[in-house]
């Protein structure tokens, strides 16, 4: 069975910074695309950041680029997300998803594993 479990979300300042991570049982995490993915209220899910299959590349949202930064662990079988200079409109909750039928996803649909989300608040 496929687990994601997300941590890491709270309550910060604009301008703060934030890691959240997603410890993965059931698959590996090395082998498959791997994405975080946001949802404010009234708000579609959207991509934050993808990693793909090989580290062969990464995919990042416009809104998020160069502040945030998507990885995996290594020896650890876990995703992680590096949030720098956050912003009001980055508050939502934040999941963590992995695609085993994609080597290169940024699309929710290519998603087939999902977490339960983590919240991240950010105050001006």
């Amino acid at each position: 069975q496929v687990r994601l479990l997300e941590t890491g979300g709270e309550s910060v300042q604009a301008g703060g910074s934030l890691a959240l991570s997603c410890a993965v049982s059931g698959l590996d995490v090395n082998l498959y695309c791997m994405g975080w993915f946001r949802q404010a209220p009234g708000n579609e899910r959207e991509i934050v950041a993808s990693i793909f299959t090989g580290n062969t590349g990464t995919h990042y949202s416009d809104s998020v680029t160069g502040r945030f930064s998507i990885s995996r662990g290594y020896g650890e079988n876990k995703l992680y997300l590096q949030m720098n200079n956050l912003k009001p409109e980055d508050a939502g909750l934040y999941y963590c998803a992995a695609s085993t039928g994609y080597n290169y996803c940024s699309l929710a649909s290519q998603f087939n594993y999902w977490g339960q989300g983590t919240q991240v608040t950010v105050s001006s």
